[in-house]
């Protein structure tokens, strides 16, 4: 039985939860709107912090926003938000909140002019994930051109909490960018999996 603890990997080996977003999650390409917009949630609740932190929470965040529902969320109030902050085990950031219903609304925009969020950010890479052939994570980038472009575009669309370092790590999480370094296991994985 090939046991996933003999596998080698770039990060996320000395911890369980790290370990299975590692290997099933990160770098994985995502095409479903509700999983587009709960990625936008969580990188925009973890600029400044620790990632294992919004994965601890992770259930917390699903309750707080209807289950990462964009139509749900865009219509929450000064009162539901009071609620999420007061009841909820998410991070208690007022600003942090109200931008995941702001961008909710913006992304429901998004979705009305391209069909879906999906189609509009997929674009950026052509549709297909770009292979990176990182050996080091000195070489790994903290932005790039491209997602400096998708920063300012959803800036100018009213997102907030979308910066050019924020939307890097937000294309490495989704997908659209392979990250992993040549020598993980799950770098190679994707890359045949998806004919990048």
């Amino acid at each position: 039985m090939d046991s996933l603890k003999n596998k080698i990997r770039c990060w996320g080996d000395k911890d369980q939860l790290m370990m299975n977003y590692h290997d099933k999650e990160w770098g994985k390409p995502v095409h479903d709107d509700n999983d587009h917009y709960k990625m936008l949630v969580f990188e925009g609740a973890q600029a400044g912090l620790n990632w294992r932190i919004i994965l601890q929470r992770s259930e917390e965040y699903r309750k707080a926003f209807s289950n990462f529902n964009p139509v749900a969320v865009a219509s929450y109030d000064e009162e539901k938000i009071d609620e999420i902050l007061k009841t909820t085990g998410i991070i208690k950031n007022r600003k942090k909140v109200e931008s995941a219903v702001n961008n909710a609304q913006a992304f429901l925009r998004i979705q009305e002019e391209f069909g879906s969020f999906d189609r509009y950010i997929w674009a950026y890479v052509n549709y297909k994930p770009v292979v990176n052939e990182f050996t080091d994570w000195k070489e790994v980038p903290a932005s790039t051109d491209i997602s400096s472009m998708i920063s300012k575009d959803l800036k100018k669309r009213g997102f907030s909490f979308v910066g050019p370092t924020i939307m890097y790590a937000y294309m490495q999480s989704i997908g659209m960018v392979n990250d992993h370094l040549t020598h993980c296991f799950r770098w190679s994985e994707l890359k045949n999996e998806y004919g990048s």
